[in-house]
């Protein structure tokens, strides 16, 4: 089962998502539809169509996003996090090998689109890191076996990493 849990970000992200969809993009669409199928024979009709697919996947989108969005938990950072590896971290690992990663740990939801950098909360990587300090070792179980990583860094502003 995924966490409910996201960053203010995150959920500002899928709110506006939720709204363009709702109120732009749907509109927008459903004239596309209205005036295509004016012209008649809907069967040959491509823009029709193309359109009503589209409509239809902007409803599911709108649908999913209302049912989630009342779900999630809003998680802000606290100055207590300080220190550790908590939700909403940036964190930078270094193996032996001297590969360096560096990526934030979010909710589930916030992970696709163009966050290469990001992981969900309910990965191994992100759920051996928990509460772990800077310097310490973790061992993270992969399917290739147990790695271990070495934490550099520890931030809550991306800025700073």
């Amino acid at each position: 089962m995924k966490t409910k849990l996201i960053t203010r970000e995150g959920y500002q992200q899928l709110k506006e998502e939720h709204d363009y969809l709702w109120h732009e993009r749907r509109p927008e669409v459903t004239k596309i539809v209205t005036w295509a199928a004016s012209l008649g024979d809907r069967s040959e009709n491509a823009d029709y169509t193309f359109n009503k697919r589209l409509l239809r996947q902007i409803d599911r989108r709108v649908r999913f996003l209302r049912k989630l969005l009342p779900d999630l938990t809003i998680v802000d950072y606290s100055p207590q996090q300080d220190g550790k590896v908590f939700f909403g971290a940036w964190v930078e690992i270094e193996n032996e090998e001297g590969e360096i990663k560096r990526f934030r740990i979010v909710g589930p939801e916030e992970i696709y689109g163009d966050k290469k950098d990001y992981i969900s909360i309910d990965s191994p990587m992100a759920r051996a890191l928990l509460k772990r300090e800077v310097d310490d070792d973790v061992e993270v179980v992969t399917p290739q076996g147990k790695k271990t990583w070495f934490i550099n860094r520890i931030d809550y502003t991306p800025s700073k990493l």
